[in-house]
């Protein structure tokens, strides 16, 4: 049973038309980053980029070289489209996404992690073996099934992505509807729809719906009584999001993936009509790399499985704190605005320097370090750097520090008599400077 899910051999229809999908939908994120001004705001103009922690080795490339950055990966995607020397393109274009990742978080965003996650799966699944410009150039790789392992690793790390998106929304502010208010609030302007949803039984039916379609579209798709209708449901639900939050090609690739839950005669009616059908489907034939293919998938799905979970080990709530918040798929549940000030004391001559943030950030990375507290935690960092090249040694605080979550009244946030320069950051401890969050809301 274990060898025929996994070692089946399928037709690989799906596999090669979500190739090209992902192709065209990176090249279109990377150009558009350009286009829009994306790499400028988060790349270029900011003095400091603020990567993840223990990243800081990560620099974007000086002056304008991030634009021809961008650009190859974007000639990357269209490689990866076509299927030209796939497996280079897919690896480079992993190699260079993750670095992009990794050296910025000021404009974080959970479908660039998601990003990462499906270019590595496409590292190692044969997805250039029909349909491509290496089949063409060398027609012995042309190959018309994959083995079932390549649907099923899919299907997982959907399921995985959306029910942890479900459970997160189960706190009082999703299912009192007040955080869709939040979110709803900036589009009051918009054409059209701007006032309708502003509408109370408006937000108890995107929130309602929000718990219900992350919970329930993966088994619905899976089951084929369901499976059109769950489509049909996938399609307003991901184009409604493009349209009112405009989150790039994130609701496009979750489409996308609806590849995979559609038989191949499906998808080569549609896509591939001339493509010659894989039709022994009971053949089961066990790789002699299956040990290290289970052994790599079962690190693989465990680290999924507990990354999203880690802040249940660490104290206090990740509504107030923050702590395990990125890479675990709490997508849209929280507005945070912070204020306070940071000041310099010269621990030598005892002189005190009042910080002015607009002097050393962008307009977004300063809303971000008296919201967030490892962006305050890294400013300080910064701030010590930058007077240590001035032959000064300094210890940073932030005075006066609160925070507004989902529109609530402000409350003391961050400890301000810590020197935050002088701290060391744990990755899976809390923080004592951060202030024990004092109300009841945060469940």
């Amino acid at each position: 049973m274990f060898n025929k899910l996994l070692f089946q051999k399928v037709d690989n229809s799906s596999l090669i038309i979500f190739r090209i999908f992902f192709g065209i939908l990176i090249s279109l994120e990377c150009f558009g980053a350009i286009a829009t001004g994306w790499v400028r705001r988060n790349l270029i103009d900011p003095k400091y980029n603020f990567p993840f922690i223990d990243f800081d080795w990560l620099h974007p490339l000086p002056g304008p070289s991030m634009y021809f950055y961008f650009s190859l990966m974007g000639l990357l995607g269209l490689c990866i489209a076509f299927g030209f020397k796939y497996r280079v393109s897919i690896i480079t274009f992993t190699l260079l996404w993750t670095a992009t990742y990794l050296m910025q978080k000021t404009a974080y965003n959970n479908h660039y992690y998601l990003l990462i996650l499906i270019s590595l799966l496409m590292c190692f699944f044969p997805a250039e073996k029909a349909k491509s410009i290496d089949v063409k150039l060398n027609p012995k790789l042309e190959t018309n099934y994959m083995y079932s392992y390549v649907k099923w690793t899919i299907v997982l790390q959907l399921f995985i992505v959306y029910v942890y998106a479900s459970f997160a929304k189960i706190y009082i502010d999703w299912l009192d509807f007040s955080m869709i208010e939040v979110l709803m609030h900036p589009r009051r302007n918009y054409w059209l729809i701007g006032e309708v949803l502003q509408q109370p039984w408006v937000h108890t039916i995107i929130g309602t719906a929000g718990i219900l379609f992350d919970l329930l579209i993966i088994p619905a798709l899976l089951w084929k009584p369901t499976r059109k209708a769950a489509f049909l449901i996938s399609i307003f639900f991901h184009l409604f999001n493009s349209f009112i939050f405009q989150i790039g090609i994130f609701p496009y690739l979750a489409l996308a993936f609806s590849v995979f839950f559609f038989g191949p005669e499906t998808i080569r009616s549609i896509f591939f009509k001339s493509k010659e059908p894989f039709t022994s489907f009971n053949k089961i034939v066990v790789p002699n790399y299956k040990n290290n293919l289970l052994l790599l998938m079962w690190i693989y799905f465990i680290v999924q499985l507990l990354l999203p979970v880690r802040h249940y080990v660490i104290e206090d709530n990740i509504l107030w704190t923050e702590e395990g918040h990125r890479m675990s798929w709490r997508m849209m549940l929280r507005s945070r605005v912070g204020k306070g000030n940071f000041k310099i004391v010269d621990k030598n001559t005892g002189q005190l320097i009042k910080i002015i943030p607009k002097n050393y950030l962008t307009t977004s990375q300063e809303r971000k370090v008296f919201a967030y507290p490892d962006f305050a935690w890294q400013f300080a960092q910064y701030l010590k750097m930058d007077f240590e090249n001035k032959n000064m040694d300094v210890a940073v605080y932030l005075e006066d520090s609160q925070i507004s979550i989902n529109g609530k009244p402000y409350m003391p946030f961050l400890d301000s008599t810590t020197d935050l320069a002088a701290e060391p950051w744990k990755p899976l401890k809390h923080h004592n400077w951060i202030l024990p969050s004092n109300f009841k809301e945060l469940k």
